[in-house]
């Protein structure tokens, strides 16, 4: 655990020299997205005939599904080239293990940074979503945890799998035929009982749907009685990713 705790504070330590890199992302990102496609979309659904989006202003609809795509982009960045990078490139993980530190210590510091940085990026969204008034409950706070969990369990597996590569050719597929589908298919934009049956099967098998789901509910507290499903799907996706990680991260540093 020490050296989990001494691979936790190196992340920190530089950190703290590259944060300035990250305020885009972090508050810019949302500001744009919430004006352009919550106000000013929002602004036309809410001229239509039905004006809301399942029962909330389409602003209110939109930011907990952001909120939760963005946690799984941010996990999939960081557990794939900062990884690649520390394994083959900079050769970072070869100067850990000449200390006392061993494999599968530099495992959980690297989740440990992982959930870190998916909560400092998961608060800051949050902030601008009280900023536009989108929070509708106290539950809503919850919402950040829900999106640090939605994270895990696509950066836990991401990081199995990152483990095994030798080279960056693989990351950008996962990119443009998984993460950006399933940021525009994840019901983060519209409802997605509203998508034909087969895309909505694809939707539910994966950890986004449930975890949008679940961050809206608690944003406009309103939880519905699948949110304990919902819950253990990210749990399960996240707990299988980091047993994965272990095995592969483990054979691929290990003596």
């Amino acid at each position: 655990m020490t050296g989990a705790l001494r691979v936790l504070e190196h992340h920190l330590l530089v950190y703290r020299r590259t944060w300035k890199g990250s305020l885009f992302t972090s508050f810019v990102s949302p500001v744009l997205f919430l004006t352009a496609m919550g106000l000013g979309l929002g602004s036309l659904i809410s001229r239509g005939p039905v004006r809301t989006v399942d029962g909330v202003s389409y602003v209110a609809f939109l930011a907990p599904g952001l909120l939760a795509a963005t946690a799984m982009q941010s996990a999939f960045v960081e557990t794939t080239y900062p990884i690649m990078a520390r394994m083959q490139w900079l050769r970072t993980y070869d100067g850990m293990l000449a200390t006392p530190i061993r494999v599968l210590e530099v495992l959980a510091g690297e989740f440990g940074w992982l959930a870190v940085r998916l909560a400092l990026g998961s608060s800051a969204f949050f902030l601008v979503m009280l900023l536009f008034g989108t929070v509708q409950s106290g539950l809503g706070l919850l919402a950040i945890v829900v999106a640090v969990l939605t994270g895990l369990a696509f950066g836990a597996p991401i990081f199995a799998f990152t483990a095994t590569q030798r080279t960056d050719n693989s990351f950008a597929l996962i990119g443009r035929l998984f993460i950006t589908p399933l940021f525009l298919l994840g019901g983060v934009f519209f409802p997605i009982h509203q998508l034909p049956q087969f895309v909505q099967g694809i939707a539910w098998l994966t950890p986004l749907a449930h975890g949008v789901a679940l961050a809206r509910g608690l944003s406009v507290g309103v939880l519905a009685p699948a949110a304990g499903i919902h819950l253990l799907v990210l749990l399960v996706y996240a707990a299988a990713g980091v047993v994965a990680a272990r095995i592969t991260f483990r054979r691929r540093l290990a003596p």
